[in-house]
């Protein structure tokens, strides 16, 4: 036989087991099974210092022995010792007396707490007054009194439930003697009764034997009484014991109870809502140790929590202007709140078995604890604090804006918070993604409740369809969708609507763009959110772009866009050169009348017989019958050349791009390119006549001053007049057409053609002087049309006179030569006489015409400096190279100082930006 030295640990603690008890190995096999549990358990044991929880030990173990009375006094006596200064360490007294009661050495018939009391014979656990943080589902918490996980005693002493939240204890399963001795694995633990019944205190009695450890049933309820009374009390003794009288402290049965009252909104006994604090409270007038309330205070957040969802779930629920989307989202907060019901449920169930089978729930493991409720409640108590969080940040919010909430709270790093947001986010963004859907893939709108980020004005007419049917709601706009992918989603729609109703193109958008996945129940949603830059942006890409290219090729090929286009460059902003020139040719003798005596259809005719005489009879027939005449409104004094402007008529699709304020800039570009080419025209009609006539008045010596200056003036207006049809025509209308057309073959829907379009007239407006910040430019310029035309017409003047002197002394001559042939006098004197006062009257009228040159030259000039000066100080770098060409030969800086100083400032500036 082995020595005790030799012997296993095992041996060891069941030998210590049988000498202690005085039984044999056979009948101490509970004792030893708990013996090892304490051992091997994690928690060392430590003594908590609370007077008051000591206290409420000794009136519970009083109320379990039905002792309510003896209960009560000891309550009484406790409160007056504290009122005394007699004793400093109560605690230490109290748990002297609470230890000496609860020694298994002393008989049970000597002490009058009753064998219950040893359940507390064991020092507190570590930690004792404080929440475990342990998280885990409470759905899967096994809360059957049948199937509760076995623990030991070490385990209702402190482990705050973390034993019972599965079918092991804290250390694996409970482990057997012989199971132990033999080296075989643990076997599963034993019943719940089983477990109670190790704590109980031995009585040597045979009636008092308990079942063994093999027995798979529980054992019987009397096994659970105090030796002194076997039978079992009735339910309604059991509750009324747990609630305990009115002059008897609050049990923790009781708060519990209450608990589960207040987890569902509703006042218990002693826990009520308190309005003024916006909290629950419990009754002051309750006495209850400071870890009691405690636990009761933080479970009692959830009921606040609870309340709060609920509130707003019930205030929303039957609100219809709330929308789809703020139903759904209020469905998803339904579906969260009934999983925290059936938790509930599974409570109440447990503490209506506990009733039935009259537990005493304050030493029970398997009962239901504070500590128990706070950590089964943990995750419940976390989503519905992310809940209410999530109903506050979403008030005042509906539709695409409710969305971008839900989505925007999701941004956190903790995993199960966003998968709770996301979640809910597929259920609120169903409705926006099933309309989306729609939207981009059959056009149609259904946004009863203004949700959806695509507005539609059903108050707009067809023809403004594209420019203001449909627009976004910014503030709808989900933050999950981009603002490029929303414009996409906008186009896509507003382009299959525009194809159906304004191009009247019948083809199923099926056989436009191929309908993908669309998102009909909330699963699908969440598949699209899921991949936000993978299928959900491939889908809107897809559509957007088949939609917008069946959509610029049924304006390409059916209503000749791109023609139309080149049409306004060909006429509108004379790009038709020879056409142009001929109508002018055509059109001078009828414009030259009073504005007040030209005829619409005559004019109409001129145009087509310019039409069927050049290049631009090759034209479409359905752009040539576009083209018309237009006359202005008249002024005053107005001649045809001023209310005269080419039309074109444009309607249905095209009209979309050619809008009503884009017709209008081509008539504002029109009339100043008109005028310009006018003045063009004009000066090769004076440089015309001055070289047709300067040979007939070389026989007037007398003009040659006069000539002379009308050449040298011409030449500077022609110069002026070359230098800016160069740029016009140049560096603004090729160079922005030039733009516009490569912008409009990249093009990839019908706005980035309307834009491209736009900017082109932007450009052409600004640039030709039209726009509000170039007025002083343009009214000097106007000056210097005006000066060109008082030019011309005092040069025919000038002509007039002379070519009709001419002609008179040419009369006078052949006059003379034929009475000298016919062998008379050539004249008389009288007629020589009058001869000569006619000549002198003109030769007096030459100075006048002189001067009026002088005059015409220098307010010429002097508008010209001006027009200079402005050009120079302007912000434009093409205008001051306009200026620079000008005054190519610095003859009018010599004139003006301010050019002077502005060249150089302008010249210093180029210099410093090098």
């Amino acid at each position: 036989m082995a020595t005790l030295d030799q012997k296993s640990p095992n041996v060891l603690l069941q030998s210590l087991c049988c000498r202690v008890t005085g039984k044999s190995e056979a009948e101490v096999a509970h004792q030893f099974q708990f013996a090892v549990r304490v051992i091997g358990s994690n928690y060392a044991p430590t003594i908590e210092r609370d007077e008051i929880l000591v206290s409420d030990k000794i009136k519970k173990e009083l109320l379990k022995q039905r002792r309510a009375e003896d209960a009560a006094l000891f309550s009484e006596l406790h409160k007056r010792l504290q009122g005394q200064a007699v004793l400093k360490h109560r605690w230490s007294v109290l748990y002297l007396l609470l230890s000496l009661s609860e020694d298994p050495r002393k008989s049970s018939s000597s002490s009058r707490v009753g064998a219950y009391s040893s359940l507390f014979a064991q020092p507190l656990p570590r930690d004792a007054h404080s929440t475990p943080f342990y998280c885990t589902r409470p759905q899967s918490l096994s809360l059957g009194y049948a199937d509760r996980p076995a623990a030991g005693l070490g385990s209702s002493l402190g482990t705050s439930g973390i034993s019972s939240l599965g079918v092991y204890s804290i250390n694996g399963p409970t482990p057997t003697p012989q199971s132990l001795l033999a080296g075989q694995p643990p076997v599963a633990a034993a019943p719940l009764g089983s477990r109670l019944a190790w704590a109980l205190p031995v009585n040597p009695a045979p009636s008092a034997a308990v079942a063994p450890p093999s027995s798979a049933a529980a054992p019987p309820a009397s096994a659970l009484a105090p030796p002194t009374a076997r039978t079992a009390p009735s339910p309604k003794l059991t509750r009324a014991r747990r609630d305990g009288d009115a002059s008897a402290e609050v049990t923790e049965a009781t708060l519990v109870r209450d608990i589960l009252y207040v987890f569902q909104g509703i006042d218990g006994k002693f826990i009520r809502m308190s309005g003024q604090d916006d909290g629950y409270k419990i009754d002051p007038k309750v006495s209850l140790s400071k870890s009691l309330r405690d636990l009761s205070s933080r479970l009692s957040e959830l009921g606040w929590l609870h309340n709060k969802v609920r509130k707003y779930t019930d205030s929303r629920s039957l609100d219809r202007a709330f929308g789809l989307v703020g139903q759904s989202f209020c469905a998803s907060l339904h579906e969260e709140l009934k999983e925290y019901y059936r938790l509930l449920s599974v409570l109440h169930s447990q503490l209506q078995v506990e009733d039935e089978q009259a537990l005493p729930l304050v030493s029970s493991d398997g009962s239901l604890t504070l500590r128990r409720l706070l950590v089964w409640m943990y995750e419940p108590r976390f989503r519905l604090k992310t809940l209410a969080a999530l109903v506050d940040f979403c008030q005042g919010r509906k539709g695409g804006e409710l969305a971008s909430a839900v989505h925007a709270y999701g941004k956190t790093g903790d995993p199960q918070m966003r998968a709770l947001i996301q979640h809910i986010l597929s259920l609120v963004s169903h409705p926006i993604l099933h309309c989306l859907c729609r939207w981009i893939y059959d056009g149609e709108l259904e946004d009863t409740y203004h949700e959806f980020f695509v507005a539609s004005d059903p108050n707009v007419k067809t023809d403004r369809l594209w420019h203001d049917k449909y627009s976004l709601r910014k503030s709808m706009i989900p933050s999950f969708i981009t603002m490029d992918q929303a414009r996409k989603v906008l186009l896509i729609g507003k382009s299959i609507n525009f194809l159906h109703q304004v191009c009247h193109d019948r083809t199923p958008p099926g056989k436009i763009t191929a309908v993908s996945k669309t998102a009909e129940n909330p699963k699908d949603a969440a598949e699209l959110l899921s991949d936000l830059e993978g299928a959900f942006q491939e889908k809107i890409d897809a559509a957007y772009f088949d939609t917008s290219k069946y959509l610029l090729d049924v304006l390409n090929r059916n209503y000749l866009l791109l023609e139309h286009l080149q049409a306004m460059r060909r006429y509108l902003l004379l790009g038709q050169g020879d056409f142009i020139r001929h109508l002018m040719d055509l059109l001078k003798p009828e414009l030259a009348r009073p504005a007040t005596t030209l005829y619409q259809h005559n004019l109409t005719g001129i145009l087509e017989t310019a039409v069927r005489a050049t290049n631009a009879q090759f034209d479409h027939a359905e752009i040539l019958k576009r083209l018309d005449v237009r006359l202005l409104e008249v002024s005053p004094g107005d001649t045809g050349w001023d209310v005269f402007s080419l039309d074109y008529h444009v309607d249905g699709p095209i009209a979309t791009v050619f809008t009503r304020e884009c017709m209008g800039h081509y008539l504002r570009v029109f009339n100043f390119l008109w005028r310009a080419k006018r003045m063009e025209y004009t000066l090769t009609d004076i440089w015309k006549g001055h070289m047709c006539n300067a040979k007939l008045l070389k026989t007037m010596p007398e003009l040659s001053g006069v000539l002379h200056q009308c050449h040298i003036l011409a030449s500077e207006m022609i110069h002026f007049i070359h230098q800016m049809q160069y740029y016009i025509t140049f560096e603004v209308l090729e160079c922005s057409w030039d733009e516009l057309w490569n912008k409009v073959q990249r093009a990839q829907d019908l706005d980035h053609i309307i834009a491209a379009h736009e900017a082109f007239l932007d450009s052409v407006i600004s640039r030709c002087l039209l726009d509000n910040n170039s007025r002083s430019l343009l009214h000097q310029l106007r000056s210097i049309f005006d000066q060109i035309i008082e030019f011309q017409n005092a040069q025919d003047s000038l002509y007039r006179s002379a070519l009709e002197e001419l002609s008179l002394r040419l009369q006078y001559d052949d006059k003379k030569k034929k009475r000298e042939e016919e062998g008379e006098w050539g004249v008389t004197v009288e007629q020589e006489a009058e001869e000569q006062r006619r000549v002198q009257d003109f030769q007096k009228n030459i100075p006048k015409m002189s001067s009026q040159l002088r005059i015409l030259t220098h307010l010429y000039q002097s508008i010209v400096q001006q027009f200079l000066v402005l050009l120079m100080t302007s912000p434009d770098e093409s205008l001051r190279f306009l200026s620079f060409r000008l005054d190519f030969n610095e003859h009018y800086r010599a004139r003006e100082p301010r050019l002077r100083a502005s060249l150089g400032a302008t010249r210093g500036r180029r210099l410093s930006n090098i």
